[in-house]
């Protein structure tokens, strides 16, 4: 029998599939109020708990994440451990907020909203359009995928592709670098999008180096990780009309700083980290299938999904 903790808000139905898996001992709390005392005699753990907590988890065999990232995790849990993360639960949730913030964007409706709330009726000029623009998409995990294949579908006449390690292109990608190439696909963007996770490698990605070799009025969205930007190298870029706008749904400290020069910069558009997490109900059907399928898998010994390597 497996002590299985589920650090998750859950309906009862939600309950009943935990439930049914054989061998558990199933214990259901919310992530905030799971305690050291909670974790101590767990075999199991579901959910992003405090990182810390996992301390005091001496029996720990399995952890699933309900994110797609695990960088916070990788250093608390035993090598013996078995670690899987959520990836495939996002990509719609995340991927349509991405193209949200490519829309407002181009089309300025944040610094419209900016306008109508001063009951100014004055153009802001000139935009560009999705179609037959140039994409590049920084982050080819299922998320990045996704945007791709929705841009790419609306018209983009050249979406590239950025990742780790070249495997098969595919065929919503016209072309397809790795990091080391970063470079080359940053520069005849119109809209670069980071979908990037946090490794040393992509820690101030985006300086002002990088800001001034891309395409002069290009736009950038980063929904990655906010470790990636330079944010004062942002800002200025923008205000000196290298950029012609930004859209965040992450940065370096959260919840942004109030002093940050990002909350007054009006080409700027800001979401407070909201692209995904459970507001998409679909989001939370999809971690409750991968993380009872994996729960499963683990107690009578089948393979699991999206098993991280550490």
């Amino acid at each position: 029998m497996k002590n299985l903790l589920v650090a998750l808000d859950l309906t009862q139905e939600e309950i009943e599939i935990f439930k049914s898996i054989p061998d558990v001992a199933l214990t259901v709390k919310k992530q905030s109020e799971v305690t050291a005392d909670d974790v101590k005699d767990k075999h199991i753990i579901v959910g992003n708990i405090n990182p810390n907590l996992l301390e005091s988890a001496a029996n720990l065999e399995f952890l699933q994440l309900n994110s797609a990232g695990y960088d916070n995790y990788i250093k608390k849990i035993s090598d013996k451990t078995v670690l899987c993360s959520s990836v495939g639960a996002f990509s719609p949730a995340v991927s349509e907020h991405m193209l949200a913030m490519t829309f407002s964007l181009i089309r300025h409706f944040h610094m419209y909203r900016d306008k109508q709330n001063n009951k100014d009726w004055s153009d802001l000029g000139k935009i560009i359009s999705v179609e037959n623009s140039t994409i590049t998409v920084l982050g080819l995990g299922d998320i990045g995928k996704s945007y791709a294949k929705k841009v790419k579908a609306i018209g983009a006449s050249c979406v590239i592709g950025v990742k780790r390690n070249i495997s098969e292109k595919p065929e919503y990608i016209d072309e397809l670098y790795t990091l080391d190439d970063f470079e080359k696909a940053v520069k005849k963007a119109d809209i670069v999008v980071n979908v990037l996770p946090s490794t040393p490698q992509t820690v101030n990605l985006f300086d002002k180096i990088h800001f001034d070799m891309m395409k002069n009025g290009a736009y950038f969205i980063n929904v990655g990780r906010g470790d990636a930007v330079d944010e004062n190298a942002l800002v200025q870029a923008v205000k000196d009309g290298k950029l012609s706008g930004a859209a965040l749904d992450v940065t370096r400290h959260e919840p942004l700083d109030k002093n940050s020069p990002i909350w007054s910069e009006p080409r700027i558009l800001l979401t407070p980290h909201v692209a995904g997490w459970f507001f998409l109900q679909e989001t939370k059907n999809r971690i409750v299938k991968i993380s009872s399928d994996n729960v499963r898998a683990f107690v009578t010994g089948q393979s699991m999904r999206n098993v991280v390597e550490h």
